[in-house]
């Protein structure tokens, strides 16, 4: 058994145990300084009375999964797992550590939020759900202890998924029983259930409920969980608003339909949810897809699968077949300036949509605007907006193969503007250098004009 201490050394003295961080049913975190960079990480490993059960190796495997569950997700409002370590048998999650406040502290010591606070990390949360879930998996511990705020910024990261599982909508599955009474669906309180998005809606609309009440919400469990017999009347939730007489209506509604009791009268996707909110990316229905020019549903396919390089691709296929150069391969600037604002605000939206904000054109367009840019080539603004979206590195313009093409690029990262043709960006070096100035001085001036 391995309790580590502070001072401790650990990895053949590549890690520092600082102190114990925190410890739950399963497992326990501590902060650790890594020397090779001097940064402080989270080291995350089975706790002691985990250590000492007959089945340990296969708790140490369940304990796995979740590292490559986590490893798999690449989100900006998803604590981020580095690597795996093992200690003398003791296997470890090393991670990112998040300098900041869980929002049950936060809101404990500040009291209820306001609506517009409350909103802004639900909907930030519920965003990082909707890709665990386009993963394929379930959190299953959605609470305010599991959320943290980066100090200095209005940044929720979701943290902790030992609970998290494999699932397909409806399926009945085996789960462990741990589970944070006021936060967990009764689904949960079963070793068997149907799991589907839905069970974290549970958990999302109850942490908003803590969020602009100040009060945990009653369990799902009371007074029927000794007999599932018994019919559970939902007025025994009491309305978040009697709590908060300020909340509006609809956000009360939602909240009210986000923890009922029956998987299947909630919203079933957290997306559905975060619609109710007001908050919901309900453009999926109101994104036109087919325009004179082009069908925009592959595009859309791809971005909703969260295969970015392959959406990347498409981009430059339909750019270049709308402008149709297709057989020349490539757009100048009067190609862009001519360009259909109907098709390039639908590849836009399509974008911003699938990525949260993080990538599209408009995104591109603001950054290279903030650094002065222009229509005029300026060596040091282009150089600064390659920085800034990460198509450099230190001073050198990477190769298309380079690019990151996940949700942890930076801000712009994505699109590539036409990267299907014998794009510039692809060879690299002085021709991208000059070649992508003109493309994103075209297409901001463009996107401008389109009022996108």
């Amino acid at each position: 058994m391995q309790i580590w201490t502070p001072n401790q050394l650990v990895q053949k003295g590549r890690f520092t145990i600082q102190k114990i961080l925190g410890s739950g049913g399963f497992g326990i975190t501590y902060t650790a300084i890594d020397q090779r960079t001097g940064k402080l990480l989270v080291i995350k490993t089975l706790k002691h009375v985990q250590q000492i059960k007959q089945d340990f190796q296969q708790r140490q495997v369940k304990f796995m999964n979740e590292a490559l569950q986590l490893a798999n997700c690449k989100h900006p409002h998803v604590v981020q797992v580095h690597e795996i370590i093992d200690e003398n048998g003791l296997l470890g999650i090393v991670m990112e550590y998040i300098d900041g406040v869980d929002l049950n502290t936060y809101v404990d010591e500040r009291g209820r939020l306001s609506e517009d606070e409350a909103l802004r990390y639900i909907d930030q949360v519920g965003q990082a759900l909707e890709y665990v879930h386009s993963q394929g998996f379930l959190h299953r511990d959605i609470k305010p202890h599991n959320i943290i705020l980066r100090r200095g910024k209005q940044e929720a990261v979701l943290i902790d998924f030992g609970l998290a599982r494999e699932f397909g909508t409806g399926e009945v599955l085996s789960m462990m029983s741990d589970r944070t009474e006021g936060y967990t669906p009764i689904e949960q309180y079963n070793s068997k259930g149907n799991f589907g998005a839905y069970t974290d809606v549970y958990g999302l609309a109850a942490t908003l409920y803590f969020l602009l009440t100040g009060n945990a919400p009653k369990a799902a469990d009371e007074e029927i969980v000794t007999s599932f017999r018994r019919k559970y009347d939902h007025q025994q939730l009491p309305p978040p608003k009697e709590y908060n007489p300020y909340m509006s209506d609809r956000i009360n509604q939602a909240i009210l339909k986000g923890m009922e009791l029956e998987p299947q009268n909630r919203p079933q996707t957290v997306l559905e949810f975060r619609t109710l909110l007001d908050l919901g990316s309900g453009e999926s229905s109101s994104i036109k897809l087919i325009t004179a020019k082009m069908d925009y549903t592959q595009l859309r396919d791809l971005l909703a699968a969260g295969k970015w390089r392959e959406a990347d691709q498409e981009t430059g296929r339909v750019m270049l077949a709308v402008a149709r150069r297709k057989k020349e391969g490539w757009l100048n600037a009067v190609h862009i300036d001519n360009f259909p604002c109907e098709d390039l605000s639908i590849m836009n939206q399509l974008w911003v949509k699938y990525s949260h904000g993080r990538f599209g054109f408009s995104e591109q367009k603001r950054i290279y605007q903030s650094l002065g840019g222009t229509r005029s080539y300026d060596e040091k603004i282009w150089q600064g907006f390659g920085d800034r979206v990460g198509w450099r590195r230190g001073e050198e313009w990477l190769y298309y193969k380079d690019l990151t093409f996940n949700l942890s690029a930076p801000v712009a990262h994505l699109p590539t503007c036409c990267p299907d043709s014998p794009h510039i960006i692809r060879f690299g070096g002085g021709l991208w250098f000059w070649f992508g100035s003109l493309v994103i001085s075209s297409l901001a001036s463009r996107l401008a004009k389109c009022n996108i």
